[in-house]
């Protein structure tokens, strides 16, 4: 089984509101760093994205990718990749609890294998980067307000 990464981190804000940010893929450039263009391919009978193209560029690693994205309830979204340049898999997911205090506890878990080798200490180190910018990220936009 394939290590995972994973963080948490809460926003002061309801669950719907943080899904509601973090299902709208068309305003990710607007608060993620690495996500240059991201254009929803295909919607389920609710509307909800259920494959995404993103652009991605992280510096050393730039990426055009498809994501298939399935939601569970209204607190869970997870996605597994379907096609890239640079990475072999890619699985993740948020989920969102809301705390005592009305606030969302929102975790991210993320394993991401690439085409080139890379020590898993390594590899490790950027996934937790990755989340981390996106936990951020999430948090600012949600708590701004910004739709």
């Amino acid at each position: 089984m394939a290590e995972h990464t994973s963080s948490s981190i809460t926003i002061e804000a309801a669950p719907a509101d943080v899904m509601e940010v973090i299902a709208d893929f068309a305003r990710y450039p607007d608060w993620t760093g690495e996500v240059k263009e991201a254009d929803v391919l295909k919607t389920d009978e609710r509307g909800r994205a259920e494959q995404v193209r993103l652009v991605m560029d992280a510096g050393a690693i730039k990426d055009d990718q498809v994501l298939a994205y399935t939601w569970t309830g209204d607190n869970e979204v997870s996605w597994t990749l379907v096609k890239s340049q640079m990475l072999r898999s890619l699985d993740g997911s948020y989920l969102l609890k809301r705390t005592a205090a009305g606030a969302t506890e929102v975790t991210y878990l993320l394993t991401v294998d690439v085409k080139i080798p890379m020590l898993g200490m390594i590899k490790r180190k950027a996934e937790k980067v990755i989340i981390d910018r996106a936990l951020a990220g999430l948090k600012k936009r949600v708590e701004s307000g910004e739709k």
